[in-house]
């Protein structure tokens, strides 16, 4: 198991945060968002962090790399229920040689819902492990709220 890092319930630890909005096809017989719906919404996330940062990711990926998901984890507190705007916050640790972890808040009107964590790896379109790329620690910067 790589995954370390314990994300912040504090959204102010965060410099970047995106917003969706929950659809009523993600709900569940009991008419909360299904847990499977957040893996969308942590890779949307991530997407939308990679394009404020200036590395959109269809960039990235026709530089010929690709972050695998290795690991994930989500710790649900509260649901999400349909058609309700979840602020996603989001903070990307100090890589590694070979790995980085990402993590979540995700919030409705202040309210802690859930935390997650991803870790990640570069690889080449062959599924190779390749080397991160440099500007990922700069990534890592922007993310983190000024002490």
């Amino acid at each position: 198991m790589r995954l370390s890092l314990d994300p912040s319930t504090d959204a102010s630890e965060y410099r970047f945060a995106h917003r969706i909005r929950t659809r009523f096809a993600e709900t569940d017989a009991m008419g909360v968002i299904h847990h499977s719906a957040y893996i969308p919404y942590l890779e949307e996330s991530r997407a939308a962090l990679l394009r404020w940062a200036g590395h959109p990711y269809d960039r990235v990926r026709s530089g010929g790399i690709d972050f695998a998901v290795l690991e994930l984890y989500v710790r649900y507190r509260l649901p999400l229920h349909f058609d309700e705007e979840v602020d996603i916050h989001v903070v990307v640790a100090r890589p590694t040689r070979t790995t980085f972890q990402i993590g979540y808040l995700l919030e409705v009107a202040g309210e802690t819902r859930s935390s997650a964590v991803t870790v990640h790896g570069a690889v080449d379109p062959e599924g190779r492990g390749v080397r991160l790329p440099p500007w990922l620690t700069e990534v890592a910067d922007l993310t983190r709220a000024e002490d």
